[in-house]
């Protein structure tokens, strides 16, 4: 199969890359550190002349695995906008940039994976704009597939929990604060940066990543761990007052 990942260079789109070169597929990788293909996917220009060179080397595309993207942190009123404008560029538009360069090079049979996240169905305090972006890409990913049904492209929307990547580290902080939040946002910070030895080792995620991509028909969705769909199914039950209240109990820490 013809192959692209984007953010193939690190964590889970590396490994997606790495899986499947393995079984001799042809795998391009567009990211900003690949060694494929230099690129941020926000920069529309440059990705049609890199999808243009592709097109000179394959026929069509099988696969496309939207896997850039990155988090920030902090309060919705204090986050830097060109935080804010950074994460949805990248997140949100590079996806976009994508599809609609790639879509006219797939044929039926095709198939568009979205890496979203369980913080899409999920949002928690302080990490508003990365959930903002991933539900966007989620509902994006939804459209797509009923716009797409009748053509044979199958789309759906991956939602990894935490995996032990570089992500967090990664993750651009900002712990600007005032009276407002005191130190919540620091507290809440570290006590999601202090459960990196409980993730999900990434060779075990990318094993329930693939066997989704590899599947026959793909669902529009899926999630990852039982602990989420659990959770999934519990919050479509309960009202969302009580389930914001034990949101924000579980990730909004506070000094004594």
């Amino acid at each position: 199969m013809n192959i692209i990942i984007t953010g193939g260079s690190s964590g889970i789109g590396e490994a997606l890359k790495n899986h499947y070169e393995k079984l001799g597929h042809i795998v391009f990788d567009i990211s900003k550190n690949g060694n494929d293909y230099v690129c941020d996917v926000s920069d529309r220009e440059a990705l049609s002349k890199i999808i243009d060179e592709i097109m000179t080397k394959v026929e069509h595309i099988d696969i496309l695995i939207n896997c850039a993207g990155f988090g920030v942190s902090g309060a919705i009123e204090l986050v830097p906008i060109k935080n804010v404008q950074s994460i949805f560029d990248v997140n949100v538009i590079g996806a976009v940039n994508m599809l609609q360069l790639v879509l006219p090079h797939m044929k039926k049979g095709g198939k568009i994976i979205n890496i979203s996240s369980v913080l899409a169905l999920f949002p928690t305090p302080y990490r508003g704009y990365y959930c903002a972006s991933k539900s966007a890409l989620s509902s994006l990913s939804d459209a797509l597939y009923m716009e797409l049904k009748a053509s044979g492209i199958q789309v759906t929307a991956l939602c990894p929990c935490d995996i032990k990547t570089n992500f967090s580290k990664n993750r651009v902080k900002s712990f600007e604060t005032n009276e407002r939040y005191g130190d919540a946002i620091t507290l809440s910070t570290k006590h999601i940066d202090d459960k990196e030895n409980k993730r999900m080792p990434i060779e075990k995620a990318t094993k329930t990543l693939v066997k989704w991509i590899d599947k026959r028909h793909l669902k529009p969705q899926y999630i990852m761990s039982f602990k989420f769909k659990f959770l999934y199914a519990l919050k479509n039950i309960f009202p969302k007052r009580l389930y914001l209240k034990v949101c924000n109990k579980m990730f909004n820490k506070k000094s004594a």
